[in-house]
């Protein structure tokens, strides 16, 4: 019976720590790119699936998504994205390299930094190439860590900020 209680108490301890860790979520997300770009492509879930929706992203990202999924990018898809957020682009190579980095908690975030090469196919760089780098901007809801938005590098920026973009033109687009 003790040892029962010890393997309930053990897990217990395990899953309240797992459910605050913000690299979590992303750490799922960036597995899910690597299955999906690598040199063998292994089927996956899309990084917006409605259980995921549900599970690793805050309720204010899931409405931005959901309001921009009513008007997706193609006709016959449900995707408001043309192209993989993940990897900002269409095209890429396997990704390698792959470093997941949680940031310190500031006013109820934490920034999870996460770099990645996914043009080491693509042929010779440019001396100042560098990897790729993206912010998982990560909250905590409901008692557990959840990304309320991913930051890009350059102009593309915010996704949420995209979402929003892509929610507030569709609506003012006449059909």
């Amino acid at each position: 019976m003790k040892r029962f209680a010890l393997v309930v108490l053990a897990c217990c301890t395990f899953s309240a720590a797992h459910a605050g860790d913000p690299a979590a979520p992303v750490n799922e997300i960036m597995q899910e790119a690597v299955k999906g770009w690598a040199e063998e492509a292994q089927p996956g879930e899309d990084y917006f699936s409605e259980a995921r929706l549900g599970r690793i992203y805050s309720q204010d990202f899931v409405k931005a998504y959901r309001e921009a999924a009513k008007f997706p990018a193609y006709d016959e898809g449900d995707s408001p994205f043309d192209y993989d957020v993940i990897v900002s682009g269409q095209d890429s190579c396997s990704i390698k390299d792959l470093l997941v980095v949680a940031g310190p908690e500031t006013d109820g975030k934490s920034d999870v930094t996460v770099t990645f090469d996914n043009t080491h196919c693509f042929g010779e760089r440019a001396a100042d190439w560098k990897p790729s780098e993206l912010h998982f901007m990560v909250i905590e809801e409901g008692g557990k860590a959840v990304i309320d938005d991913i930051i890009r590098a350059g102009e593309t920026g915010s996704l949420k900020s995209e979402l929003q973009a892509i929610a507030s033109q569709g609506a003012s687009t006449p059909e």
